[in-house]
């Protein structure tokens, strides 16, 4: 036998070691820190695997699709981040409501009552479309004025393709409805899995039919509109043809879904409308600090939606982190187990820094490339460049305190009070600060950003204050 070989094998006994080591330290730290006395760590891995890649695909979408209509122009990447400011006011009124149906869905999960799981599945699958039916036909009804009042000073072309595609975007609503109380649902009893295919449906057909539409037929913001119809009507299709036929958790029955159940939909109201009222003030908030954009022209415009799908790709892991929160702090509540809701939004939160810390790391060398895929004008580069930096190095110290703790008192019921700490801090804060930065002081785009960090640094202190006292947990949500 050759001299080297009793090297190489010791080599491979040394490096088999050291794995196994390394596998035994892994374990030993997910067990104490991501397993509670009911749910093992490999339950909250396989909770959250399904729900990053639903992030990650989502958001990756997203940047691929302002990419994409970057190719038909300014006017029209310009049209398109103003209306979407305003359908992100309504999807997440949406959103918060579904929301409210996941966390009554989780804390029944956690008591074991499945006939209280079906039947909050229910009523959640009904009130959603008919809230989106309602908020769709009132945009349907003052579109014009309500684009006059919010992007009034904007140039011709870029109104012109925002009232073309905000009529494509409304009619969407409902089966966005459909599908998100569906999806959310499905979440709240940890089927990520299922809701992960959902999305994986719904999104892959946007992206093929916005291809097809803008860059073959060249129809620019209408292909845009056109495409999130059929794709989110495919989604509702599937969404309800799942838990109809294929479903075998839920137990959902359509004559439950059409008899209104009062004492449900309160408990589900409980946590969805302030989280609702949070959402039409925070991103109202937002869509009045896209108004200043406007204002500073084109240029800023399409600055402010380049910079925002970059922040967003930052955001995928720790925006995972903050929807794993609310299923398994729910279901920990349902139990009454506070020691084990405590522990893990300890963990979560750092968990979400930590995350933050190696986006930042891994996207910091590659932006100049991110910026590239937008096309965008030489003179507005450096700004992109210098905001994504600010904003990327906050992260990791103030949007994980601000963000994941709020969404696990929410969780546990806690939502009226997250939900006027946020609103206090948006206005005062992000809305009022940003316009003073960004007009009167003159710092332009930067400014509403600074004033964004300086939200999040102030929400950071006070949601920490509430998690480590006992007020937040003192809510009975169910029986």
């Amino acid at each position: 036998m050759p001299k080297y070989s009793f090297k190489g094998i010791g080599v491979i006994l040394l490096h088999s070691k050291t794995l196994l080591i390394i596998k035994q330290r892994t374990s030993y730290l997910l067990e104490k820190y991501l397993s509670g006395k009911s749910i093992h760590y490999q339950q909250v891995l396989a909770l959250a695997l399904p729900i990053f890649l639903e992030q990650a695909f989502i958001l990756g979408i997203n940047f691929f699709n302002t990419a994409l209509i970057s190719t038909a122009g300014v006017a029209a990447i310009s049209a398109v981040n103003m209306v979407d400011s305003l359908n992100l006011l309504m999807t997440t009124i949406l959103v918060a409501v579904a929301t409210g149906g996941t966390v009554v869905v989780a804390q029944y999960q956690g008591s074991r009552n499945q006939e209280m799981v079906s039947r909050s599945t229910e009523q959640t699958v009904a009130a959603v479309p008919l809230l989106a039916l309602g908020l769709g036909l009132v945009l349907i009804l003052f579109r014009d004025p309500i684009l006059w009042l919010l992007f009034g000073s904007a140039d011709a072309d870029v109104f012109s393709n925002s009232r073309l595609y905000l009529l494509g975007s409304v009619l969407s609503y409902p089966a966005f409805g459909l599908y998100q109380g569906c999806v959310c649902c499905l979440r709240g009893v940890g089927r990520t899995r299922p809701a992960l295919a959902l999305t994986l449906i719904t999104n892959v057909s946007y992206v093929l039919l916005n291809l097809l539409f803008i860059s073959v037929f060249h129809w620019g913001v209408v292909g845009m509109a056109v495409a999130v119809n059929i794709a989110r009507g495919l989604g509702a299709a599937c969404s309800l043809l799942f838990l109809t036929r294929l479903d075998d958790t839920l137990h959902f029955e359509y004559r439950g879904a059409l008899r209104l159940n009062k004492d449900i939909l309160r408990r589900i109201m409980y946590i969805g409308l302030p989280f609702a009222a949070e959402q039409v003030f925070f991103n109202g908030g937002k869509l009045l600090t896209q108004t200043y954009i406007v204002a500073l022209g084109t240029l800023a415009i399409t600055a402010n939606a380049i910079v925002w799908s970059i922040i967003m790709v930052l955001q995928i892991p720790s925006n995972t982190i903050s929807q794993v929160a609310v299923t398994i702090i729910g279901q920990c509540m349902g139990r009454r187990q506070v020691d084990d809701s405590r522990k893990f939004i300890r963990t979560f939160v750092i968990l979400s820094s930590i995350c933050y810390l190696i986006m930042l790391l891994v996207v910091q060398p590659l932006l100049p490339g991110l910026i590239g895929v937008f096309n965008p004008p030489e003179q507005i580069i450096p700004e992109i460049r210098r905001i994504v930096i600010v904003t990327a190095i906050a992260m990791p110290f103030v949007w994980s305190l601000s963000f994941i703790i709020p969404a696990s008192i929410r969780a546990a019921g806690d939502a009226k009070f997250s939900s006027v700490v946020s609103l206090c801090c948006m206005w005062t804060l992000r809305v009022a600060g940003g316009w003073l930065l960004a007009i009167p002081f003159g710092l332009g785009l930067i400014g509403i950003y600074v004033a964004m960090i300086l939200e999040w640094t102030v929400r950071s202190g006070i949601f920490l204050f509430r998690v480590k006292g006992n007020k937040w947990y003192a809510h009975h949500l169910i029986d």
